[in-house]
């Protein structure tokens, strides 16, 4: 599923990409994402308080609606941080 299909822009994404690229920025959001686990991320609620999280860090405002459709896409792909092939699954995604 693409993140196009929940409403997400296509320039935020790539906003936050060119961002991301950043070792400072990447560090920082390395550290919030870092022991979340399977059921965190099936949670709206830590999914919303980690959405708000890197997006002050990476200095996005975010929309109420921009967070409601980043919160149910990142639900609806059932992520477990743990298993590699989630992760390449999501990293193609976002290439």
């Amino acid at each position: 599923m693409s993140y196009q299909q929940y409403g997400i822009n296509p320039q935020l994404v790539e906003r936050i990409k060119s961002k991301m690229k950043n070792p400072a920025i990447k560090e920082r959001i390395k550290g919030v994402v870092q022991g979340l686990s399977r059921s965190d991320l099936q949670n709206s609620t830590k999914v919303y308080q980690v959405v708000r999280t890197c997006a002050g860090i990476l200095g996005e405002k975010l929309s109420p609606t921009e967070e409601q459709q980043i919160v149910q896409f990142v639900i609806a792909q059932r992520i477990d941080p743990k298993n590699t092939f989630h992760l390449i699954k999501l990293w193609g995604m976002f290439r």
